[in-house]
């Protein structure tokens, strides 16, 4: 959601116009109020799949996931015609699909004219020159298949990347940074003596708590999405609980000694353009970041395990002397590769020019 909310800010700023956003809903997730305030355009909801996980969100359930999505097809369908009612009102030049399967189901069987742009990081997995790691090979050829079903006939394939890689222009594949948010970018940073903890899944409290009790002198700050916990939960003087805050959430990062995350491609992009090296622990049976938390780990700014061993992660703090520079190379020209490679997919003539557009993205119209 946030890297659509940048992308909004870059297509802004090349004189491009957003006429509105489709975002896949689930009654596991609800769409933070932040982000109908931000998007600034109509946003509506359709039925989309979605992974199911055990009970303690520790575990995703492969088999389940494919029967619970097999019986809410008649909803996709009814998710189809929406997007195809939306092209109809809208008539737009370009779709930008951030991984949406149905968007890719919908082009595969109504071959609609305009033209579409697939964006994401696990494009990076198609490419010809990438190595996925050798672990799965059985969720390496499913991954890589749900990816090409995503952007089926899409005319470019931005694959987001944690570093500069060749293009794949046979696989019409184009490596482009990632798509961080503005608030990260330009948040100022320090160093606190606390941890910043990103568990989405409120399941992993437990594995929390229990180092902390063996660890009480290292001070915890931990992000999760649990319900009925309220804004903060104090567990003790040294390890706080938070519900889900973007601001506040940026505002730790950004002050913290280091950043222990389940392997999501963002939450680490973000805190490796801070500065802040990363702990990366995959959702167990979630290839996509068991493959995430491999190729990260190539930039030297992280290391990942199979459990919140945080004594392993505290021994690599110690011996840790990059301070973001090279990453933040990279990510900077984010905005300028990726306007360039969707200005090449649109008829420019049909291009709303926007003037006196102001702002972090403004040298991507130049």
């Amino acid at each position: 959601m946030t890297q659509s909310i940048s992308m909004k800010q870059i297509l802004e700023a090349a004189g491009i116009e957003v006429c509105e956003v489709l975002i896949g809903k689930s009654k596991y997730r609800k769409i933070p109020d932040f982000y109908f305030e931000k998007i600034g355009v109509p946003v509506t909801g359709i039925d989309s799949p979605n992974m199911t996980s055990g009970k303690q969100g520790k575990k995703i359930k492969s088999f389940t996931t494919f029967l619970k999505n097999l019986s809410y097809v008649p909803r996709f369908i009814k998710s189809l015609k929406v997007i195809g009612e939306k092209i109809e009102e809208h008539k737009p030049d370009i779709i930008i699909n951030f991984y949406e399967p149905l968007c890719g189901l919908y082009y595969l069987l109504h071959k609609p004219a305009v033209p579409m742009v697939a964006i994401g990081h696990q494009f990076m997995f198609l490419h010809e020159g990438f190595i996925m790691p050798s672990e799965d090979k059985l969720g390496a050829v499913i991954l890589k298949q749900y990816t090409r079903f995503t952007a089926a006939r899409a005319t470019k394939k931005l694959a987001l990347s944690f570093y500069p890689f060749p293009d794949n222009v046979e696989n019409s594949i184009y490596v482009v940074p990632p798509l961080l948010r503005h608030e990260a970018v330009s948040h100022p940073v320090g160093k606190d003596n606390y941890l910043l903890i990103y568990i989405l899944n409120s399941g992993y409290m437990e594995d929390i708590i229990k180092w902390h009790q063996s660890n009480p002198g290292v001070v915890l700050h931990c992000f999760t999405d649990k319900k009925d916990m309220g804004e903060v939960y104090k567990y003790d003087d040294t390890l706080t609980f938070h519900a889900l805050n973007d601001k506040l959430f940026l505002d730790m990062m950004a002050n913290a000694k280091g950043v222990v995350s389940t392997a999501g491609f963002e939450s680490v992009c973000e805190a490796m353009y801070m500065g802040k090296p990363v702990f990366m622990v995959p959702v167990e049976n979630h290839y996509e970041q068991f493959c995430n938390s491999r190729d990260a780990a190539k930039t030297g700014n992280g290391i990942y395990d199979s459990a919140f061993n945080i004594d392993k992660f505290l021994q690599f703090l110690s011996t840790y002397t990059k301070d973001g520079q090279v990453f933040r190379n990279w990510a900077d020209q984010s905005s300028r590769l990726i306007i360039k490679q969707i200005k090449s997919v649109l008829q420019v003539d049909n291009v709303k020019q926007l003037s006196g557009q102001k702002g972090p993205y403004r040298e991507a119209a130049q």
